[in-house]
Parts: C-alpha cells; structure tokens; sequence
C-alpha cells in the first residue's frame, strides 16, 4: 500500500530505487543514519519551536530536508524546507517562529510514517503471506 497526502506518495519510489542502485552495499548503512539524524532533527525542531528560535530550527530542517529528499521522501523534504524558509525569514525579521508551528506538529507523524515505509521497501526479509498450493506468493 502506498501512502499519500493528497494524491501524492510519500516516497517516490523511482527516486528510492536510484538512490538504492547509486549507494549500493552501503545503501542500507546510510538509511540507518537517516534514521539517526531524522530523529535528532526532528527532536532539534520541536524543541526549537517550544523555545520560539527560529535560529535553531534552520540546521536541522535543512538536514532532514537533503536526506529526505535523496531517499525519494518529498512530502517530507517539502515539509522541512518549508520549515527552514520560514525559520531563515524570522531571523531576518526577528521575529519568533509562530508561523511554523502547523507545519512542525506534522512533521513527526511524516517523518515515521515516512520511515517505516522506506526501511519496509529496504529490509530484504519483508514479510510474506505464504503460498497456498498450486498458487503464487501473495506479496
């Protein structure tokens, strides 16, 4: 099942497969750091909303916004850059970063749902319904 907002997937697997191919045997290392940094990030940005800094926000959403978007997952880059703009224009302003905050309460939910669906399509072993007899696997 391929999960969207909108009409739009949350992974673009075509992207996925690229970046896949192109990183190879250390493809599934590098999605781990994904993993390590999205969570630190996201962490970072909320805290960063709490504390009203806009300062703060700019570096971790400018990161997960690159991973996500070299992983194939453009909602949630499209979400972190956003993020970023907004967070870049209050310190030009200053001004505190109100303005965020619909869009860091989304980013949590889609950051693990996000995820979830790329170390599914990255784990080898996926899950799979056994075959009855005389009838292909049901993937």
């Amino acid at each position: 099942m391929d999960v969207t907002i909108g009409n739009d997937p949350l992974v673009n697997w075509e992207n996925f497969q690229q970046a896949r191919s192109e990183l190879g045997a250390n493809f599934v290392r590098i999605l781990g750091y994904f993993r390590e940094d999205g969570i630190k990030s996201v962490d970072r940005i909320e805290d960063a909303m709490r504390s009203q800094n806009a300062t703060a926000m700019v570096i971790p959403a400018h990161t997960l916004k690159g991973e996500a978007r070299q992983f194939g997952a453009d909602p949630l880059s499209d979400v972190a850059e956003t993020i970023e703009m907004i967070a870049r224009g209050c310190i030009e302003r200053r001004e505190t970063p109100t303005e965020a905050l619909e869009h860091v309460v989304k980013l949590r939910p889609l950051f693990e749902t996000t995820l979830d669906m790329l170390e599914r399509e990255a784990n080898p072993l996926v899950a799979r319904k056994p075959a009855a007899f005389g009838r292909r696997p049901v993937l």
